[in-house]
């Protein structure tokens, strides 16, 4: 059972409500150079055709930060700029159309210069998100708590917030992050008891494609099945578009997204006598651009095939050499199996309209 979510105070990012009542946001992060506008823009409409809702990108110095204008005026989704250190690049950023900025106030400078940031913010309507992060931890921190901890990191984000709470500013999201899941689930639900500011979830430096969706889905996961976090980013080593669809899916399980294609498929056995696990896969790679909600069963026998099939709006169950396609649980035809993934395919276009498949 999903808990219900703390109530938080509701952040508009460029469009985009998180906090409240408002659906977990899917962001993700450019990994291309943000100076070279043109590879910039093709990932974000990548990244957009595949359902990202927020993109980030970072703003290493002043060339990137006056190209945020030319790649906001050819994106259809919130940009939020990722900022260290240097305010400047975060008033540039902001007076180019970014839409959030991702800086930590106690590490830009004097008060004079977080001011200026806060009052740029304020008259734009920008958000400011703080992004607290294990592997850049205040030393005095590291030293009062002999290393990287979950209080630790809470007390960091706390100080930040401070910081903008003596200048009046509210607009805030905060992210808690560190590789190390366990820690990552202590330090966000300690945050989440004493604080109203909509969340950012994710595990950083989770890793590649396998390895990083494995810690993802553990502790992004943990956290939404428990009613913490008002937006998420699964970081991958890998192309930004994977981060979307395991973000996707980290939903689809816990049942906050109805939509795309849920696969159902079993781990076979000694019964099965179809080739069911290359048939699985390609089903899975042509249902991967279907946005409407539908459950998919890919069974390799009689035994559970029906049955799952059943609770599937359209499946298969394979047999020696061929297969059966059910539609709402019943039989609509059966087919050999060199035809069962085109014809599957078929009837899904039926149900659910035009699709690439």
């Amino acid at each position: 059972m999903i808990l219900v979510r703390k109530k938080k105070r509701v952040v508009n990012i460029g469009g985009v409500k998180i906090g409240g009542d408002n659906p977990i946001a899917i962001q993700s992060m450019c990994n291309t150079d943000t100076r070279d506008v043109n590879s910039t823009v093709n990932q974000i409409h990548e990244l957009e055709n595949a359902g990202c809702e927020i993109i980030r990108v970072a703003v290493p110095d002043m060339e990137a930060a006056r190209a945020v204008q030319d790649i906001k005026k050819q994106i259809h989704i919130p940009l939020v700029v990722d900022i260290h250190f240097d305010y400047r690049l975060a008033l540039e950023c902001m007076k180019n159309g970014a839409d959030k900025v991702r800086i930590n106030p106690g590490n830009i400078g004097d008060t004079d210069r977080v001011k200026q940031v806060v009052e740029m913010a304020k008259s734009r309507q920008i958000p400011i998100r703080i992004g607290v992060n294990g592997g850049s931890l205040e030393k005095s921190l590291l030293e009062k708590y002999g290393g990287v901890t979950a209080d630790a990191l809470v007390e960091s984000a706390m100080g930040h917030i401070a910081i903008l709470d003596e200048l009046n500013f509210s607009d805030i999201v905060v992210s808690i992050k560190i590789s190390d899941v366990p820690k990552m689930l202590d330090a966000y639900r300690k945050f989440n008891e004493i604080s109203d500011i909509p969340l950012h979830i994710g595990v950083t430096e989770a890793g590649t494609l396998k390895s990083g969706t494995i810690k993802s889905s553990v502790g992004i996961g943990a956290l939404l099945a428990e009613g913490i976090g008002d937006t998420m980013r699964v970081s991958l080593t890998a192309n930004p578009v994977e981060e979307i669809y395991t973000a996707y899916d980290i939903q689809r399980v816990l049942g906050l997204r109805k939509t795309g294609a849920e696969i159902v498929s079993c781990p076979t056995c000694g019964r099965t006598q179809i080739d069911l696990v290359p048939i699985a896969n390609e089903v899975e790679r042509r249902a991967a651009n279907i946005k409407k909600p539908i459950k998919i069963a890919v069974m390799g026998c009689a035994v559970n095939g029906p049955g799952e099939a059943r609770e599937a709006d359209i499946g298969i169950a394979g047999g020696k050499g061929e297969g059966l396609i059910f539609k709402k649980g019943e039989i609509i035809k059966k087919v050999p199996e060199d035809k069962i993934i085109d014809e599957l395919m078929l009837e899904i276009e039926k149900m659910i309209g035009d699709v690439d498949f």
